[in-house]
This record gives structure tokens, sequence and C-alpha cells, in this order.
């Protein structure tokens, strides 16, 4: 099959990870949640000066501070994922699958051989990719494809 011999043979950076955006470890979550919002991204990656240190998602937010009450003027780094599994953008699409599957992750920071931030990639330039590969299957499913009238529509 074609998908199964490019998700081994295609590397990450075909798939264009999005620009990181990244906050420092002593800003507050509300400064954090503002740059989300401004830059339309559900995480940012923790760095100290050029180092990855740690990765905000919007799974921390709800999880660690609004569902733990916390406030928002604490630093990101009381409740960021640290040392978040990571991707390098010469490895295969595969090897990020698996680690995003095996670790429940619908983000990754793709870091260089120096352990530089470089991109992050998420699961929906994964759909994308998959998308390329059967775009007649998935642009003709129905809204809902598990949804099957029971009566013939129509007159």
């Amino acid at each position: 099959m074609e998908l199964a011999r490019n998700l081994k043979t295609d590397s990450v950076s075909r798939l264009q990870p999005t620009e990181p955006r990244m906050v420092a470890p002593e800003q507050t979550v509300a400064e954090a949640v503002a740059l989300m919002r401004q830059h339309r991204v559900g995480c940012l990656l923790v760095c100290e000066g050029d180092t990855l240190v740690g990765i905000f998602t919007e799974r921390d937010l709800l999880r660690r501070v609004l569902a733990a009450s916390r406030p928002l003027t604490e630093p990101v780094s009381s409740c960021m994922t640290p040392d978040p599994v990571t991707v390098n953008p010469k490895e295969s699409i595969s090897a990020a699958l698996r680690r995003m599957e095996e670790g429940g992750y619908r983000h990754l920071p793709v870091v260089d051989h120096a352990g530089q931030a470089v991109g992050v990639l998420s699961v929906k330039r994964i759909v994308h990719y998959l998308a390329e590969h059967f775009p007649d299957t998935v642009y003709n499913l129905p809204p809902d494809p598990g949804a099957v009238p029971r009566e013939p529509e129509g007159a």
C-alpha cells in the first residue's frame, strides 16, 4: 500500500510543522493564554533561552489550571507538561504518529539535532496528509457516515 510506505519514508518536515510559538517558564498562565488566542494555536513551547523545557497546551489549561481552580497569575512552569516528547524534522511520519498515539498527544514539538525548537506538529497536519492519500474517500464522505436513514427520503 502506498500510504504505509509513505508513512515510513516521508519525513516530518514534509508535513510543514507550524512555526513554534514560545513562552518563558516565568510568564503567567494569563499571558500564555493571551498568546495562544492571539496566534490561534493549541499549544505553546516553554523555553529557557533556546532550550525546550516544556509544553503548555489547552489540555494543561483545562486540567491543571481551571479544573484545579488555580489562579491565572501562576507561572506557566507550574502547570506545563515538562520534558515533552519530541520529534526531529528528519524522522519519519510513522515515528511521529507512533509517539502521538502512544502518549495521546495532539501536538509534538519538532526539535533539531541541537535541541532547538523548530516547529510544532499537530494532528491537524497529519489529517491533511492522510486526506492527500485518500481524496475521493475523504471528500465524498457524508457529514456523518454512521447515520443511515431508516426510510427513503424524498417523495
